[in-house]
């Protein structure tokens, strides 16, 4: 989920374990908010590799072969009253800031008003990702799925790598 705190998480450990770290957003998101044509074929040649690590679950084009390519899956499954005021504070801050985003994108105040904008959508869709991923990760027995429903478990986890 947005907000989580997924691409922290996942370059610390990928740092802390020596694995090649890949911001999906960075990857997925061209100008104008657009999915690069190469996308599939990007993925498709870092999951070929023998280590890596995503931030995310994976854009619908590439979830299944990402999925299919994972050993481990690390779950933030965090409560919504912990990830929705993360994702707020980060919005309004990339909006406030002008900052640039992936593709040259930036968080304006029109994007705000779109029901696609990260805080909404996070927002309308927190219970439904969060039943997918019991099933997907149920459904994936050859990945081994590790849930934090907290920060303090992650970090315990993580002082123990």
């Amino acid at each position: 989920m947005s907000g989580a705190g997924k691409t922290t998480a996942a370059r610390r450990v990928g740092a802390r374990l020596g694995l090649p770290f890949h911001e999906m957003d960075a990857l997925a998101l061209g100008p104008n908010w657009s999915q690069p044509p190469d996308l599939v074929d990007e993925v498709k040649r870092i999951t070929a590799e023998p280590a890596w690590i995503f931030d995310s679950w994976g854009y619908p084009v590439v979830r299944d072969l990402m999925w299919q390519s994972a050993d481990t899956i690390l779950w933030l499954d965090y409560k919504a009253t912990v990830v929705l005021p993360r994702l707020v504070r980060r919005s309004a801050v990339r909006t406030a800031t002008n900052a640039e985003l992936f593709g040259g994108n930036r968080e304006t105040l029109r994007e705000w008003l779109r029901p696609e904008h990260p805080v909404w959508s996070a927002a309308a869709t927190f219970r439904e990702r969060r039943e997918y991923l019991f099933d997907r990760t149920a459904r994936s027995p050859h990945c081994r799925t590790i849930r934090f429903t907290a920060q303090r478990e992650f970090e315990h986890w993580y002082d123990l790598l």
